[in-house]
């Protein structure tokens, strides 16, 4: 299979077809939520300690506080949902896709004779929620699939791990 090959098969194929679970936006969310919260009284420390100490004016405190606000909003409310929507992934025979990205899509495409290992990983609030996280090792980096649901990235991780050893073998 020669590049061409691989750039028409991507084209036919368009994007990968699996989504994460619609719960990562309850983990997100919540996520969000305790990091604006830490923000939000770092915010409030500045306006009641460092701005008088420095003689800074008024103003600056308060445009601390508008724009942890901002950021609330968006690590609250629009960011999960978009994250959720745009994160894709698909396991192939021969590769494994990612797709992911706001204002900048970013497509990885894994092989997997470049595979090294596989593994999962949950967090306490994705350990309540039944989700955890795919990650697939090669010798460069390590990509990851968010949110799936705990027995999918079990089933995902012995496939991939198969899949891989297949590989290996072929070579």
């Amino acid at each position: 299979m020669d590049l061409e090959d691989i750039r028409e098969r991507l084209r036919m194929e368009g994007e990968p077809k699996e989504r994460i679970d619609p719960r990562a936006r309850k983990v997100w969310t919540i996520s969000g939520a305790i990091s604006s919260a830490i923000i939000l009284v770092i915010a409030v420390l500045f306006i009641l300690f460092f701005v008088p100490a420095t003689g800074l004016p008024g103003w600056t405190g308060w445009a601390a506080i508008a724009l942890a606000l901002m950021l609330a909003a968006w690590s609250i409310i629009a960011g999960p949902w978009l994250k959720a929507r745009f994160w894709r992934y698909e396991v192939r025979k021969d590769e494994v896709e990612i797709q992911h990205g706001i204002f900048v899509i970013k497509r990885h495409l894994i092989p997997m004779v470049r595979v090294q290992y596989v593994d999962t990983e949950h967090g306490p609030l994705m350990r309540y929620f039944g989700l955890a996280t795919l990650y697939v090792s090669t010798a460069a980096t390590r990509f990851a699939i968010p949110a799936l649901p705990q027995q999918t990235a079990e089933e995902l991780r012995g496939e991939i791990a198969a899949l891989a050893r297949m590989s290996d073998e072929d070579v």
